[in-house]
């Protein structure tokens, strides 16, 4: 068992909610820390209104966590034996109150399992693997630490949370459970100690939210409408334009926007004269939207383009000459020499001393037309209202597994997830679409890695990469039953043989510690929605 003990008199960087009064003399840590997430229930109705509005449309954008990248993909060393803080204790799973045995060979997937969705301090739609588990009110669910705090942004817990169980490609059809409170161990919250990387979430009993048709609706009952909604737009002409802001106003549904103008090369205009010259190069000549303009050239340019200022009715050739102070002179002769003017100067003499001073410029420009272009279009106003019905607790509807702590290691335990990101080395395996399962002995001695500095987590043979992380660790998997002993979460994603794939994955050792954070959170009531 690992303790982190402050120092008498001593500084610490905390980064939870807890953080507050930690100065003082040595001692231990408390083991529970809990920190609130949907505070009401209508607060808990909007987050799952995010989530299911538009057919799921949040749940599809959603990505796999990525608190692990590929150079955390790191090879895990041996620590030592593990360490039971108490007695071994275990919590059984729901509907298994009474234990009861059965031979089963076949491996079906637990009922239990699905994905907890979030928005990360980054505004990121994330998600990780989770399980419903065991409690008092059935309402708790079992995940990683980091899949619930967001230690990557170094804030608070992650935003918008809420389990589903049994999803599938924006289908939730056990219905969304919001997170209401969050339980995880205080070295987790405060230190990030990824020794303690598991939590557990009381959540409001599910909603199951069904929308009416869409109506269509005017732009004043569009603003104030709180539920879903959404716009559709037509291209219409301008001449469409003008008589629909005639009829209903400039804050009607007929809109405009100025795009980014055409600009064309053209020939030379026909009113255009050495009388209106200038005004073109102003862009106030009698053409509307035509201009003569052009960077200043070398002379040698000026010469290669040709005579005149009207050659080819592409471009016009002009040239000024004008008089400059000695001082002007010799500022700009210094810039020629440094490449920053292309004009020719020249002097005038007299009994050999230079009298007047000159600086000439070189132009070639060309006609050029910029037509104003405009994108008009009509809105059309749709809202939808929205039904929420109760789905009930969640270990009603889908139970619950249970809880072991204080094991041996070295067990056979099966591990359940949503693999979805790709090995270290660019290779994908797992789409996340479905649930997938290991298999095989934990490792008989705890280990540690260099990622996270962690010291005491037991280890499996397998290659699901991030998006089962917050997967239960289930010991005496009952195959028929779907049932088993939450012993450990996903955790970490490790390379041992180093050809940058994953084939180990890891979870923080269950003791008496992680039985006192369970215990706090399987006896929190949370209540339904609406």
């Amino acid at each position: 068992m690992k303790r982190i003990l402050l120092p008498a008199g001593g500084a610490v960087l905390a980064t939870g909610l807890l953080a507050a009064g930690l100065a003082g003399t040595a001692h231990a840590a408390p083991d529970v820390a809990s920190d609130p997430m949907a505070k009401n229930a209508a607060v808990a109705k909007a987050v799952a209104q995010y989530w299911a509005e538009s057919n799921g449309a949040a749940l599809k954008a959603a990505t796999e966590s990525n608190v692990w990248d590929s150079k955390d993909v790191a090879k895990l060393k041996t620590t030592g034996g593990y360490s039971a803080d108490t007695k071994p204790g275990v919590v059984a799973p729901i509907g298994e109150e009474k234990k009861t045995t059965a031979k089963v060979q076949n491996v079906n997937m637990p009922k239990t399992i699905g994905k907890v969705f979030f928005v990360n301090s980054k505004g990121e739609r994330k998600w990780c693997s989770a399980t419903s588990i065991q409690s008092k009110y059935r309402n708790l669910v079992s995940t990683a630490g980091h899949c619930v705090y967001d230690t990557a942004g170094n804030a608070d817990t992650m935003s918008k949370w809420v389990f589903v169980p049994g999803y599938y490609q924006g289908k939730t059809p056990w219905g969304i459970y919001v997170g209401k409170q969050a339980f995880t161990h205080y070295d987790f919250d405060v230190y990030e100690d990824y020794d303690r990387d598991y939590a557990f979430v009381t959540v409001y009993n599910g909603i199951n939210l069904s929308g009416s048709a869409p109506a269509q609706v005017t732009k004043g009952e569009f603003e104030k409408h709180d539920g879903p909604k959404w716009v559709t737009e037509k291209n219409i002409t301008k001449d469409e334009y003008v008589a629909g802001v005639e009829k209903y106003g400039i804050n009607g549904p007929f809109q405009s926007k100025a795009l980014d103008p055409q600009i064309e090369t053209i020939g030379k205009p026909a009113d255009v004269s050495s009388k209106n010259i200038e005004d073109y190069i102003l862009g106030k000549g009698p053409t509307k939207g035509v201009q003569l303009t052009g960077a200043e050239v070398l002379k040698s340019a000026y010469d290669k383009a040709g005579d005149g200022w009207d050659n080819g009715d592409k471009f016009v050739r002009l040239s000024t000459k004008l008089p400059i102070s000695k001082e002007e002179y010799e500022r700009l002769l210094k810039a020629k020499a440094d490449g920053k003017f292309d004009g020719e100067l020249t002097t005038d003499k007299a009994n050999g001393a230079d009298i007047a001073w000159y600086k000439q410029q070189f132009f070639v420009k060309k006609w050029v037309k910029t037509t104003e272009q405009f994108r008009y279009w009509v809105e059309t106003y749709y809202v939808q209202d929205v039904k929420a019905a109760d789905a009930g607790r969640l270990g009603d509807a889908v139970g619950g597994q249970g809880f072991a702590y204080n094991q041996p290691t070295g067990k056979y335990v099966r591990v359940f997830g949503y693999p979805a990101a790709a090995h270290p080395d660019g290779h994908k395996n797992f789409t996340g679409i479905t649930p997938k399962w290991c298999y095989g002995k934990t490792t008989a001695k705890t280990v540690g890695s260099s990622a996270k500095k962690i010291e005491e987590h037991v280890a499996l043979k397998c290659s699901m990469t991030e998006g089962a992380d917050g997967g239960p660790w289930l010991l005496k998997y009952n195959n028929t039953k779907r049932l088993g002993y939450v012993n450990g979460v996903t955790s970490t994603f490790n390379d041992q043989d180093g050809n940058d794939r994953v084939d180990y994955i890891s979870s923080p050792y269950f003791d008496g510690e992680t039985a006192s954070v369970y215990k706090a959170a399987a006896n929190v009531w949370s209540g339904k929605i609406g």
